[in-house]
Protein backbone atom coordinates (compact mmCIF):
# COMPACT_ATOMS: atom_id res chain seq x y z
CA UNK A 1 0.00 0.00 0.00
CA UNK A 2 2.83 2.65 0.80
CA UNK A 3 4.41 1.83 -2.27
CA UNK A 4 1.67 2.39 -4.30
CA UNK A 5 1.04 5.56 -2.61
CA UNK A 6 4.59 6.53 -3.40
CA UNK A 7 4.05 5.69 -6.77
CA UNK A 8 0.83 7.67 -7.42
CA UNK A 9 2.59 11.15 -5.95
CA UNK A 10 5.58 10.78 -7.95
CA UNK A 11 3.22 10.57 -10.89
CA UNK A 12 1.28 13.64 -9.26
CA UNK A 13 4.35 15.34 -8.59
CA UNK A 14 6.16 14.50 -12.08
CA UNK A 15 2.17 15.45 -14.49
CA UNK A 16 2.33 19.11 -12.10
CA UNK A 17 5.88 19.75 -13.27
CA UNK A 18 5.12 19.05 -17.12
CA UNK A 19 1.82 21.33 -16.55
CA UNK A 20 3.82 24.36 -15.15
CA UNK A 21 5.78 23.84 -18.42
CA UNK A 22 3.92 26.82 -20.27
CA UNK A 23 5.51 29.85 -21.79
CA UNK A 24 5.62 31.76 -19.13
CA UNK A 25 7.67 28.86 -17.81
CA UNK A 26 10.05 29.03 -21.07
CA UNK A 27 10.57 32.66 -21.06
CA UNK A 28 11.23 32.33 -17.41
CA UNK A 29 14.31 29.70 -17.94
CA UNK A 30 14.99 31.37 -20.91
CA UNK A 31 16.58 34.46 -19.06
CA UNK A 32 17.80 32.73 -16.21
CA UNK A 33 20.03 30.16 -18.28
CA UNK A 34 20.92 33.20 -20.43
CA UNK A 35 24.84 33.62 -20.34
CA UNK A 36 24.66 36.83 -22.19
CA UNK A 37 22.08 38.68 -19.33
CA UNK A 38 24.53 37.02 -16.74
CA UNK A 39 27.45 38.83 -18.32
CA UNK A 40 25.59 42.23 -19.14
CA UNK A 41 24.73 41.74 -14.83
CA UNK A 42 28.16 41.31 -13.85
CA UNK A 43 29.30 44.15 -15.93
CA UNK A 44 26.73 46.56 -13.85
CA UNK A 45 27.66 44.74 -10.95
CA UNK A 46 31.80 45.49 -11.93
CA UNK A 47 30.88 49.14 -12.81
CA UNK A 48 29.24 50.18 -8.85
CA UNK A 49 32.54 48.32 -7.61
CA UNK A 50 34.61 50.60 -10.06
CA UNK A 51 32.90 53.52 -8.85
CA UNK A 52 33.59 52.51 -5.25
CA UNK A 53 37.68 52.29 -6.20
CA UNK A 54 37.28 56.14 -7.81
CA UNK A 55 36.06 57.24 -4.86
CA UNK A 56 39.28 55.72 -2.92
CA UNK A 57 41.31 56.90 -5.73
CA UNK A 58 40.28 60.57 -5.79
CA UNK A 59 39.74 61.43 -2.24
CA UNK A 60 41.32 59.32 0.29
CA UNK A 61 44.85 59.23 1.09
CA UNK A 62 47.27 56.92 -0.87
CA UNK A 63 49.94 55.28 1.80
CA UNK A 64 53.19 53.69 0.30
CA UNK A 65 56.12 52.51 1.60
CA UNK A 66 59.48 52.62 -0.68
CA UNK A 67 62.83 51.39 -0.08
CA UNK A 68 66.15 51.07 -2.44
CA UNK A 69 69.99 50.68 -1.68
CA UNK A 70 72.28 51.92 -4.00
CA UNK A 71 76.12 51.07 -4.02
CA UNK A 72 78.56 53.61 -6.09
CA UNK A 73 82.23 52.43 -5.43
CA UNK A 74 85.42 54.42 -6.83
CA UNK A 75 89.04 53.89 -7.00
CA UNK A 76 90.38 56.47 -4.72
CA UNK A 77 94.01 58.22 -5.85
CA UNK A 78 93.81 60.80 -2.67
CA UNK A 79 97.55 61.34 -0.94
CA UNK A 80 99.42 59.25 -3.10
CA UNK A 81 97.19 55.95 -2.26
CA UNK A 82 95.13 54.02 -4.49
CA UNK A 83 92.45 51.97 -2.92
CA UNK A 84 88.68 50.95 -3.42
CA UNK A 85 85.86 53.11 -1.61
CA UNK A 86 83.03 51.38 -1.47
CA UNK A 87 81.37 54.47 0.17
CA UNK A 88 82.87 57.40 -0.73
CA UNK A 89 82.24 60.36 1.59
CA UNK A 90 82.35 62.43 -1.47
CA UNK A 91 85.12 64.46 -0.41
CA UNK A 92 87.35 62.49 -3.04
CA UNK A 93 89.37 64.94 -5.71
CA UNK A 94 91.10 62.06 -7.86
CA UNK A 95 88.97 59.13 -8.08
CA UNK A 96 88.01 56.51 -11.05
CA UNK A 97 84.65 56.32 -10.99
CA UNK A 98 80.59 57.75 -11.49
CA UNK A 99 80.83 61.58 -10.56
CA UNK A 100 79.99 61.71 -6.99
CA UNK A 101 77.87 64.97 -7.52
CA UNK A 102 75.17 62.26 -9.67
CA UNK A 103 75.67 59.38 -7.64
CA UNK A 104 76.36 60.48 -4.32
CA UNK A 105 78.19 57.40 -3.72
CA UNK A 106 75.09 55.46 -2.86
CA UNK A 107 71.88 55.76 -1.93
CA UNK A 108 70.05 54.25 1.72
CA UNK A 109 66.41 55.08 1.67
CA UNK A 110 63.15 53.19 3.56
CA UNK A 111 60.44 56.27 3.55
CA UNK A 112 57.11 55.90 4.35
CA UNK A 113 55.01 58.49 1.79
CA UNK A 114 51.12 59.43 2.43
CA UNK A 115 49.66 61.84 -0.57
CA UNK A 116 46.42 62.91 0.12
CA UNK A 117 44.23 64.64 -2.82
CA UNK A 118 42.86 68.06 -3.00
CA UNK A 119 39.64 69.30 -3.59
CA UNK A 120 38.56 65.88 -5.86
CA UNK A 121 35.09 66.08 -4.82
CA UNK A 122 34.25 66.93 -8.66
CA UNK A 123 37.10 64.46 -10.20
CA UNK A 124 35.18 61.66 -8.38
CA UNK A 125 31.32 62.71 -9.24
CA UNK A 126 32.61 62.95 -12.82
CA UNK A 127 34.36 59.59 -13.04
CA UNK A 128 31.29 58.10 -10.65
CA UNK A 129 28.95 59.40 -13.29
CA UNK A 130 30.56 58.04 -16.36
CA UNK A 131 30.88 54.46 -14.55
CA UNK A 132 27.12 54.70 -13.79
CA UNK A 133 26.34 55.63 -17.15
CA UNK A 134 28.33 52.29 -18.23
CA UNK A 135 26.24 50.14 -15.46
CA UNK A 136 22.60 51.80 -16.71
CA UNK A 137 23.87 50.56 -20.39
CA UNK A 138 24.62 47.26 -19.12
CA UNK A 139 20.94 47.51 -17.66
CA UNK A 140 19.50 48.39 -20.71
CA UNK A 141 20.96 46.06 -22.63
CA UNK A 142 19.73 43.26 -19.94
CA UNK A 143 16.27 44.96 -20.83
CA UNK A 144 17.10 44.33 -24.54
CA UNK A 145 18.42 40.84 -24.51
CA UNK A 146 15.28 39.87 -22.22
CA UNK A 147 12.76 41.49 -24.68
CA UNK A 148 14.39 39.33 -27.55
CA UNK A 149 14.30 36.03 -25.69
CA UNK A 150 10.60 36.52 -25.13
CA UNK A 151 10.35 37.12 -28.95
CA UNK A 152 12.10 34.19 -29.89
CA UNK A 153 11.08 31.77 -27.02
CA UNK A 154 7.44 32.69 -27.86
CA UNK A 155 7.86 32.32 -31.79
CA UNK A 156 9.20 29.10 -31.06
CA UNK A 157 6.42 28.34 -28.94
CA UNK A 158 3.99 29.37 -31.64
CA UNK A 159 5.99 26.79 -33.89
CA UNK A 160 5.36 24.21 -31.75
CA UNK A 161 1.70 24.22 -31.34
CA UNK A 162 1.10 24.42 -35.13
CA UNK A 163 2.94 21.28 -35.39
CA UNK A 164 0.97 19.59 -32.73
CA UNK A 165 -2.45 21.39 -34.03
CA UNK A 166 -1.87 19.63 -37.10
CA UNK A 167 -1.35 16.35 -35.18
CA UNK A 168 -5.03 17.23 -33.22
CA UNK A 169 -6.93 17.58 -36.67
CA UNK A 170 -5.16 14.84 -38.26
CA UNK A 171 -6.56 12.96 -35.30
CA UNK A 172 -10.47 13.35 -35.74
CA UNK A 173 -10.01 13.10 -39.61
CA UNK A 174 -8.45 9.74 -39.12
CA UNK A 175 -10.96 8.67 -36.45
CA UNK A 176 -13.75 10.26 -38.95
CA UNK A 177 -12.44 7.79 -41.48
CA UNK A 178 -12.04 5.02 -39.44
CA UNK A 179 -15.27 5.15 -38.47
CA UNK A 180 -16.81 5.15 -42.56
CA UNK A 181 -14.93 2.35 -42.65
CA UNK A 182 -16.93 0.01 -40.32
CA UNK A 183 -19.98 1.29 -42.32
CA UNK A 184 -18.58 0.58 -45.80
CA UNK A 185 -17.43 -2.75 -44.70
CA UNK A 186 -20.98 -3.71 -43.68
CA UNK A 187 -21.98 -1.82 -46.58
CA UNK A 188 -19.86 -4.13 -48.70
CA UNK A 189 -20.88 -7.55 -46.71
CA UNK A 190 -24.51 -6.95 -47.73
CA UNK A 191 -23.84 -6.31 -51.23
CA UNK A 192 -24.17 -2.54 -51.52
CA UNK A 193 -20.78 -0.98 -51.86
CA UNK A 194 -17.44 -2.71 -53.25
CA UNK A 195 -14.74 -3.80 -51.91
CA UNK A 196 -12.20 -1.34 -54.15
CA UNK A 197 -15.03 1.41 -52.28
CA UNK A 198 -13.76 -0.57 -48.18
CA UNK A 199 -9.64 -0.17 -50.37
CA UNK A 200 -9.98 3.46 -50.92
CA UNK A 201 -10.75 4.51 -47.59
CA UNK A 202 -7.87 2.36 -46.07
CA UNK A 203 -5.48 3.72 -48.35
CA UNK A 204 -6.28 7.51 -47.45
CA UNK A 205 -6.44 6.43 -43.22
CA UNK A 206 -2.76 5.35 -44.16
CA UNK A 207 -1.96 8.21 -45.93
CA UNK A 208 -3.52 10.29 -43.14
CA UNK A 209 -1.74 8.36 -40.57
CA UNK A 210 1.63 8.96 -42.67
CA UNK A 211 1.06 12.79 -42.43
CA UNK A 212 0.30 12.16 -38.71
CA UNK A 213 3.59 10.67 -38.34
CA UNK A 214 5.40 13.46 -39.97
CA UNK A 215 3.73 16.20 -37.74
CA UNK A 216 4.36 14.14 -34.49
CA UNK A 217 8.11 14.05 -34.96
CA UNK A 218 8.32 17.92 -36.38
CA UNK A 219 6.51 18.70 -33.09
CA UNK A 220 8.70 16.64 -30.94
CA UNK A 221 11.84 18.36 -32.91
CA UNK A 222 10.29 21.77 -32.44
CA UNK A 223 9.43 21.05 -28.77
CA UNK A 224 13.28 19.99 -28.02
CA UNK A 225 14.96 23.31 -29.88
CA UNK A 226 12.47 25.18 -27.65
CA UNK A 227 13.86 23.13 -24.81
CA UNK A 228 17.82 23.90 -26.23
CA UNK A 229 16.93 27.79 -26.22
CA UNK A 230 16.19 27.99 -23.32
CA UNK A 231 18.57 25.74 -21.70
CA UNK A 232 16.38 23.51 -20.34
CA UNK A 233 17.34 19.57 -19.95
CA UNK A 234 14.24 18.07 -20.04
CA UNK A 235 13.77 15.61 -23.20
CA UNK A 236 10.54 14.20 -22.23
CA UNK A 237 7.01 14.17 -24.50
CA UNK A 238 4.92 17.17 -23.30
CA UNK A 239 1.70 18.70 -24.70
CA UNK A 240 2.04 22.14 -24.46
CA UNK A 241 -0.55 24.62 -23.25
CA UNK A 242 -2.61 26.97 -25.91
CA UNK A 243 -2.21 30.69 -25.98
CA UNK A 244 -3.66 33.78 -27.67
CA UNK A 245 -1.82 36.76 -27.35
CA UNK A 246 -3.59 40.02 -27.14
CA UNK A 247 -2.18 42.93 -28.93
CA UNK A 248 -0.42 45.21 -26.41
CA UNK A 249 -1.64 48.83 -26.43
CA UNK A 250 0.33 51.39 -27.91
CA UNK A 251 3.17 53.02 -26.68
CA UNK A 252 4.29 56.73 -27.18
CA UNK A 253 7.96 56.31 -25.70
CA UNK A 254 9.38 52.93 -27.07
CA UNK A 255 12.13 51.71 -24.65
CA UNK A 256 14.29 50.74 -27.49
CA UNK A 257 15.35 54.12 -27.82
CA UNK A 258 16.53 54.31 -24.01
CA UNK A 259 19.63 53.04 -24.90
CA UNK A 260 20.19 56.37 -27.53
CA UNK A 261 19.27 58.18 -24.42
CA UNK A 262 22.43 56.66 -22.76
CA UNK A 263 24.06 56.94 -25.26
CA UNK A 264 24.16 60.78 -25.28
CA UNK A 265 24.54 60.33 -21.63
CA UNK A 266 27.96 58.44 -21.58
CA UNK A 267 28.93 61.14 -24.64
CA UNK A 268 28.55 63.94 -22.44
CA UNK A 269 30.04 62.48 -18.92
CA UNK A 270 33.12 61.43 -21.48
CA UNK A 271 33.76 64.77 -22.35
CA UNK A 272 33.23 66.18 -18.44
CA UNK A 273 35.94 63.70 -17.61
CA UNK A 274 38.23 65.18 -20.60
CA UNK A 275 37.69 68.23 -19.72
CA UNK A 276 39.10 67.91 -16.10
CA UNK A 277 42.38 67.82 -17.06
CA UNK A 278 42.02 71.59 -17.11
CA UNK A 279 41.36 71.73 -13.77
CA UNK A 280 43.94 72.70 -11.49
CA UNK A 281 45.22 69.31 -9.10
CA UNK A 282 46.29 70.28 -5.76
CA UNK A 283 47.48 67.64 -3.24
CA UNK A 284 49.56 67.32 0.37
CA UNK A 285 52.37 64.70 0.44
CA UNK A 286 54.20 63.51 3.54
CA UNK A 287 57.37 60.98 4.14
CA UNK A 288 59.68 59.64 7.09
CA UNK A 289 62.16 57.29 7.29
CA UNK A 290 65.78 56.69 6.18
CA UNK A 291 66.81 59.06 3.53
CA UNK A 292 71.03 58.84 3.03
CA UNK A 293 74.48 58.48 1.08
CA UNK A 294 76.84 58.22 3.15
CA UNK A 295 76.73 54.63 5.36
CA UNK A 296 78.67 56.01 8.47
CA UNK A 297 76.02 58.66 9.22
CA UNK A 298 72.70 56.52 8.90
CA UNK A 299 71.81 56.40 12.48
CA UNK A 300 71.82 60.85 11.97
CA UNK A 301 69.26 60.38 8.91
CA UNK A 302 65.95 59.59 10.02
CA UNK A 303 63.91 61.92 9.36
CA UNK A 304 60.51 63.49 7.49
CA UNK A 305 59.52 66.24 4.84
CA UNK A 306 55.71 67.58 4.21
CA UNK A 307 54.64 69.38 0.86
CA UNK A 308 52.23 70.48 -1.50
CA UNK A 309 51.79 69.72 -5.26
CA UNK A 310 50.05 72.10 -7.74
CA UNK A 311 49.29 71.42 -11.54
CA UNK A 312 47.66 73.34 -13.93
CA UNK A 313 46.79 72.46 -17.54
CA UNK A 314 47.95 75.99 -19.67
CA UNK A 315 47.82 75.16 -22.98
CA UNK A 316 47.62 72.12 -24.87
CA UNK A 317 46.74 72.75 -28.91
CA UNK A 318 43.49 73.69 -28.71
CA UNK A 319 42.66 69.88 -27.57
CA UNK A 320 39.65 70.96 -25.53
CA UNK A 321 38.07 72.92 -28.33
CA UNK A 322 38.35 69.62 -30.80
CA UNK A 323 37.09 67.46 -27.97
CA UNK A 324 33.72 69.47 -27.71
CA UNK A 325 33.19 69.50 -31.25
CA UNK A 326 33.83 65.73 -31.67
CA UNK A 327 31.10 65.16 -28.65
CA UNK A 328 28.87 67.43 -30.44
CA UNK A 329 28.75 65.80 -34.18
CA UNK A 330 28.63 62.19 -32.06
CA UNK A 331 25.82 63.61 -30.59
CA UNK A 332 24.16 64.71 -34.06
CA UNK A 333 24.37 60.96 -35.04
CA UNK A 334 22.59 59.21 -31.60
CA UNK A 335 19.92 61.98 -32.30
CA UNK A 336 19.56 60.53 -36.01
CA UNK A 337 19.59 57.12 -35.32
CA UNK A 338 16.81 57.76 -32.58
CA UNK A 339 14.75 60.12 -34.77
CA UNK A 340 14.82 57.31 -37.82
CA UNK A 341 13.76 54.33 -35.50
CA UNK A 342 10.68 56.60 -34.54
CA UNK A 343 9.58 57.02 -37.49
CA UNK A 344 10.88 53.39 -39.22
CA UNK A 345 9.07 51.57 -36.16
CA UNK A 346 5.74 53.45 -36.22
CA UNK A 347 5.67 52.73 -39.70
CA UNK A 348 6.50 49.15 -39.25
CA UNK A 349 3.81 48.62 -36.37
CA UNK A 350 1.08 50.17 -39.29
CA UNK A 351 2.35 47.56 -41.24
CA UNK A 352 1.51 44.54 -39.25
CA UNK A 353 -1.74 45.64 -38.24
CA UNK A 354 -2.51 45.88 -41.95
CA UNK A 355 -1.18 41.79 -42.20
CA UNK A 356 -3.31 41.05 -39.02
CA UNK A 357 -6.55 42.89 -40.80
CA UNK A 358 -5.99 40.43 -43.40
CA UNK A 359 -5.35 37.66 -41.77
CA UNK A 360 -8.12 38.18 -39.32
CA UNK A 361 -10.39 38.27 -42.59
CA UNK A 362 -8.99 34.56 -44.24
CA UNK A 363 -9.63 33.55 -40.62
CA UNK A 364 -13.27 34.31 -40.43
CA UNK A 365 -13.92 33.16 -44.09
CA UNK A 366 -12.07 29.63 -43.37
CA UNK A 367 -14.05 29.28 -40.19
CA UNK A 368 -17.09 29.83 -42.31
CA UNK A 369 -16.11 27.08 -44.99
CA UNK A 370 -14.83 24.46 -42.29
CA UNK A 371 -18.64 24.55 -40.70
CA UNK A 372 -19.90 24.14 -44.30
CA UNK A 373 -17.86 21.41 -44.87
CA UNK A 374 -18.68 19.71 -41.36
CA UNK A 375 -22.29 19.70 -42.67
CA UNK A 376 -21.63 18.21 -46.06
CA UNK A 377 -20.11 15.82 -44.87
CA UNK A 378 -22.56 14.96 -42.26
CA UNK A 379 -24.97 14.78 -45.42
CA UNK A 380 -22.64 12.73 -47.19
CA UNK A 381 -22.09 10.07 -44.41
CA UNK A 382 -26.37 9.32 -44.38
CA UNK A 383 -26.34 9.14 -48.46
CA UNK A 384 -23.06 6.82 -48.24
CA UNK A 385 -24.49 4.69 -45.32
CA UNK A 386 -27.48 4.72 -48.56
CA UNK A 387 -25.17 3.77 -50.94
CA UNK A 388 -26.34 7.44 -52.58
CA UNK A 389 -22.72 8.34 -53.54
CA UNK A 390 -19.73 6.87 -54.32
CA UNK A 391 -16.58 6.60 -51.54
CA UNK A 392 -14.38 8.83 -53.95
CA UNK A 393 -16.45 12.18 -53.74
CA UNK A 394 -16.31 11.20 -49.68
CA UNK A 395 -12.92 11.33 -49.69
CA UNK A 396 -12.42 13.97 -51.99
CA UNK A 397 -14.58 15.92 -49.31
CA UNK A 398 -12.47 14.82 -46.55
CA UNK A 399 -9.54 16.34 -48.32
CA UNK A 400 -10.68 19.31 -49.17
CA UNK A 401 -11.45 19.96 -45.52
CA UNK A 402 -8.04 18.47 -44.30
CA UNK A 403 -6.67 21.21 -47.02
CA UNK A 404 -8.82 23.89 -45.04
CA UNK A 405 -8.05 23.07 -42.03
CA UNK A 406 -4.27 23.13 -42.42
CA UNK A 407 -4.05 26.65 -43.97
CA UNK A 408 -6.74 27.19 -41.27
CA UNK A 409 -3.75 26.09 -38.97
CA UNK A 410 -1.37 27.70 -40.53
CA UNK A 411 -2.99 31.30 -40.85
CA UNK A 412 -3.65 30.90 -37.12
CA UNK A 413 0.09 30.75 -36.54
CA UNK A 414 1.06 33.23 -38.88
CA UNK A 415 -1.66 35.48 -36.76
CA UNK A 416 0.13 34.88 -33.57
CA UNK A 417 3.80 35.11 -34.79
CA UNK A 418 2.33 38.96 -36.66
CA UNK A 419 0.98 39.54 -32.96
CA UNK A 420 4.00 38.40 -31.00
CA UNK A 421 6.63 40.50 -33.50
CA UNK A 422 4.07 43.89 -33.44
CA UNK A 423 4.45 43.34 -29.34
CA UNK A 424 7.86 43.36 -29.79
CA UNK A 425 8.59 46.22 -31.49
CA UNK A 426 5.28 48.09 -29.05
CA UNK A 427 7.79 48.29 -26.37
Amino acid sequence: MKVLLLIFFLIKGFAASLEAQDLTFYIEQAKLNSPLIQDYKNQSEAARLEAERLKALFTKAQVSLTGSYLISPIIDRDQGRTKLDLNPSGTSEKYSGFDLATSNGGVYQGLLTINQPLFNGMRYETAAEQTLIGAQLNQNSVQLTSHDLEKFITDQYILCLQDYKQTEYLTDLIAIIHDQERVVSRLVESGIAKQSDLSLLIIENKNQQTSLATYKAAYRRNLMDLRVLCGVTDTTYQVLEDIDLPLTTDVEASQFTEKYRLDSLNLVAAQKMFELKYKPTVGLFANTGLNAVYAPTLADRFGMSAGVNFTLNLTDGKQRKISQQRTAVLLKSTSSYKTFFYHQNRMRKGKILVELRSINERLTLMDDQLTEYQKLLEFYKQELMMGQISVINYINILKNRATTQRDYVLQKTNQELLINLYNYWNW
